[in-house]
């Protein structure tokens, strides 16, 4: 090379087969330890490219580990092919999740009520957001996924959307469901989840004052929808019917295909269960 140094190659041999490859680094020839495979000297340039060298040796690890789990032929080239990602695609967080979720969608009124698919649905745009604005991405591998990324969601739902210690909490299993889908599949080796527990708290609700109901009867809003939910619900409060008796009907309209009622049974559930 120009700086008078020698690049560091990387050789791997498995069953007789070799196959090796340059890591872009360079070193002086009389600075090498041949035999340790390392640089000599306790400078700061040594330090840094010795750990470096140990960081790959430690991706070539494992990946042999994550080709022998998953019951792949492990050849020297198709570590070599891995450790440059070539080859297959990582599978990615946002593009696994909205494919759940597309399914979930198939299934509402069937498995699943809407309430829980559009829970879903928000979950993949809260992390879309988050993406951009504290990692500048659009997507990420979901073998990048770690404890800091899980606590980091859970300040964003908290901080950024407003979310209580509940509700955080249940964005959070959504985003679980998704890396226990991974494990399964083996996309995945170790659970970003594997040290978090969920705590929520007892919510106590008090009943509404006179005034706060007045606020509410006197509310305008800019969409029909919810001036029809507030309607449904200030019916019940002055007839003491059940909330959930007004809900069940306008489900059954629905399940009836009468075109009444879209999407109130969610929102009602959404907002006053």
């Amino acid at each position: 090379m120009k700086n008078g140094e020698a690049p560091i190659g990387l050789r791997i041999t498995v069953n007789g087969q070799r196959a090796e490859m340059q890591i872009k680094r360079s070193v002086a020839e009389e600075r090498w330890n041949a035999s340790k495979g390392c640089v000599t000297g306790k400078d700061r340039k040594a330090l840094e490219l010795n750990q470096y060298l140990e960081s790959v040796r430690t991706k070539i690890y494992q990946i042999h580990r994550e080709l022998l789990q998953d019951g792949k032929p492990i050849t020297a080239l198709t570590i070599i092919q891995k450790f440059n990602g070539e080859g297959e695609s990582p599978k990615m967080l946002l593009e696994v999740f909205r494919e759940h979720n597309k399914k979930y969608r198939e299934l509402i009124d069937r498995d699943y009520v809407k309430g829980t698919v559009l829970r879903y649905e928000r979950t993949v745009r809260y992390l879309e957001e988050m993406l951009q604005s504290q990692y500048n991405l659009k997507d990420i591998p979901l073998k990048e996924l770690n404890h800091e990324f899980v606590l980091n969601f859970e300040h964003f739902v908290k901080v950024q959307k407003g979310c209580a210690q509940n509700a955080a909490v249940k964005y959070l299993k959504n985003l679980k469901k998704i890396t226990r889908l991974a494990l399964v599949n083996k996309w995945i080796t170790d659970d970003p989840f594997s040290e978090i527990r969920f705590h929520q708290t007892q919510s106590n609700r008090d009943f509404l004052t006179e005034e706060e109901l007045n606020a509410i009867i006197n509310k305008k809003f800019d969409i029909p929808r919810l001036e029809t939910i507030r309607d449904i619900f200030v019916f019940c409060v002055f007839t003491f019917v059940a909330l959930i008796k007004p809900i069940l009907i306008i489900n059954e309209l629905q399940t009836y295909n009468r075109g009444i009622g879209n999407d109130l049974e969610t929102i009602c559930l959404h907002h006053f269960a």
